[in-house]
């Protein structure tokens, strides 16, 4: 299995290449497309659009959301093509960490004139501050 750094290396050296050559502007499915398929070709096993259900109050939600890349079952690669990121977009990212329990997720934007201001490492470090009694998601009386 590979590391999460040398994983994370390989999509960041790919979105490069592919964001030089293909250049800003196209649709997020495009840059995914091209993203998976070229890290396919380095032999990772790569999920497109990965379903996540998740659980709330005793309910299930099948596909809540939908991860745009899972690299290795380990590193989750969100694509945006917006001229610039925002606080919602990393936020965004950090929740599907938290959610499907993942440490390491990357952020790239295709959409700026160069890929360097895009891109943003997104670690999940999220520890609960509250004893568990105290957590807003449990029943009172537990």
């Amino acid at each position: 299995m590979r590391e999460i750094d040398q994983i994370s290396g390989d999509v960041l050296d790919l979105s490069l290449r592919i964001h030089r050559e293909l250049g800003p502007g196209l649709l997020e499915s495009v840059y995914e497309m091209v993203l998976a398929g070229k890290l396919a070709g380095l032999g990772y096993h790569v999920a497109r659009q990965r379903p996540v259900d998740i659980e709330f109050d005793g309910m299930r939600f099948e596909a809540a959301f939908r991860i745009d890349l899972l690299v290795d079952e380990r590193l989750l690669v969100e694509i945006k093509s917006v001229e610039q990121l925002n606080a919602a977009h990393r936020k965004q990212l950090l929740t599907y960490l938290r959610l499907t329990h993942q440490p390491v997720g990357l952020l790239i934007n295709f959409g700026g004139a160069t890929l360097k201001e895009g891109v943003r490492r997104i670690v999940n470090d999220h520890r609960p501050s509250a004893a568990p009694r105290l957590r807003v998601n449990n029943l009172l009386g537990d």
